[in-house]
């Protein structure tokens, strides 16, 4: 009790609100001892010296959307907050640059932004997701096909460190690491090597119009190369469809796929945005349209940006030319699963049943490691339950992991910054 309560005085001095955690705090089921709630990137350092001082581990909060992604950490002092860092600190119309605090909600970026008819082009999946946590898992939605990832768009950032140094690196630099791109670093770090507390990004304008084409593919069989007789479903046609689209002079800035089932159609949903979208989504209507019934509209399809599920949610990365090819190993996992996400940069998102069991999750992991790891493919387990996740490995090979581990020694050789939640238990 008597170290407990020379940590809240600890913390207290810092000027920093503090109070004690509750249960709705807990960090993939572990629990802190103390919530910070700093509202400047000084106080954020403040707080890092305190628990360089008393060996506190921190683990950093957004809007608390994703905080059930990653593992559980090994062990939860101190949670960071960024909740009141929300303040836009500046937007330069002009240049097309936006600088702001990370606890600022994409939706809140979003409207200050569109006010004057500029947008960061995310499509960020999850209400309530902020720009820090953003940034840290690496999410984006389906315009990454033209835009990119979090990385792509960010020129600036501004971190604290386990010891409370305050680095910042890229637009408006004052103090800069030497030798690291503090921006590619931190983004899908998962809040392991430090606290984003700003950011600077590259904007683009809101464009003045905008088409969704979708059709939908019949599901095809074929011969598996497993047992004899066996056959795998798989959209019919998708593969030449989507290497038509995305070399199109139509310049597409998102080709999303929904497939709910692998035993039926699946939709292709393409997006055309700019002065000319009705043109060039004619184009793409006239393309599509040999593949079945294309439709044009003002609006998206209802499960564009949405996750397939939330309960038990993966993510698989493969290169881009072997769509087909990992949607035909997912089938034949003959386990029921919804995928959805950029079948062109082949980032999908698979959703399985809240009520499966752990052998067959288990089974479905490995199997599709087994049968894409080779060809490049990475499955992550983003979320779900505990007894799951102890069947499998969340993260998978890493081959990276060697130098992965020197950039955590290098930035928290103490392990104060969400100890065990990344890849390899960093």
């Amino acid at each position: 009790m008597k170290a407990l309560r020379h940590e809240a005085e600890a913390l207290n001095k810092t000027g920093v609100t503090i109070r004690e955690a509750d249960p709705g705090d807990a960090v993939a089921g572990v629990p802190p001892r103390w919530v910070a709630l700093p509202e400047t990137t000084e106080e954020v350092a403040a707080l890092m010296r305190v628990s360089a001082s008393r060996d506190l581990a921190v683990v950093p909060v957004g809007g608390g959307t994703k905080l059930h992604w990653g593992g559980p950490p090994e062990r939860c002092d101190l949670l960071i907050d960024t909740c009141c860092l929300n303040e836009v600190l500046e937007h330069a119309t002009g240049d097309l640059i936006v600088r702001t605090q990370a606890g600022v909600t994409m939706d809140t970026l979003a409207e200050t932004l569109g006010g004057n008819g500029q947008e960061l082009a995310l499509d960020v999946p999850l209400d309530g997701a902020t720009v820090g946590g953003t940034i840290a898992t690496a999410t984006a939605g389906p315009r990454r096909f033209r835009y990119g990832a979090p990385r792509d768009l960010l020129i600036g950032i501004t971190v604290v460190l386990a010891d409370g140094t305050v680095a910042r690196s890229g637009g408006k630099v004052v103090k800069n690491v030497a030798g690291y791109d503090l921006g590619k670093l931190f983004s899908g770090s998962y809040g392991t090597l430090g606290i984003i507390t700003e950011a600077t990004f590259r904007l683009h304008p809101v464009p003045v119009n905008r088409r969704w084409i979708t059709v939908e593919l019949p599901v095809s069989e074929s011969q598996a190369s497993g047992g004899a007789g066996a056959t795998v479903s798989s959209p019919e046609g998708l593969e030449t469809l989507v290497a038509e689209l995305a070399t199109s002079q139509a310049e597409p800035s998102a080709i999303e796929l929904d497939w709910p089932d692998a035993r039926g159609e699946a939709t292709v949903a393409v997006l055309v945005e700019g002065t000319a979208a009705q043109g060039r989504a004619l184009a793409v209507q006239t393309l599509m349209g040999e593949h079945g019934i294309a439709r044009i509209t003002g609006e998206p399809p209802g499960w564009w940006t949405a996750p397939p599920g939330e309960d038990v949610l993966l993510e698989l990365r493969i290169p881009p030319a072997l769509a087909h090819t990992a949607l035909r190993a997912i089938a034949a996992r003959e386990l029921p699963a919804r995928v959805r996400g950029s079948v062109a940069s082949t980032v999908l998102t698979i959703a399985l049943p809240s009520d499966v069991g752990e052998p067959a999750f288990a089974e479905f992991v490995s199997g599709l490691r087994g049968d894409l790891g080779h060809l490049g493919g990475r499955l992550t387990v983003l979320a779900a339950p505990r007894e799951l996740t102890l069947r499998v490995d969340r993260w998978g090979p890493a081959s990276a992991l060697p130098l992965m581990r020197r950039v955590k020694e290098r930035f928290d050789p103490g392990r104060r910054f969400s100890p065990g939640r990344f890849v390899g238990g960093i």
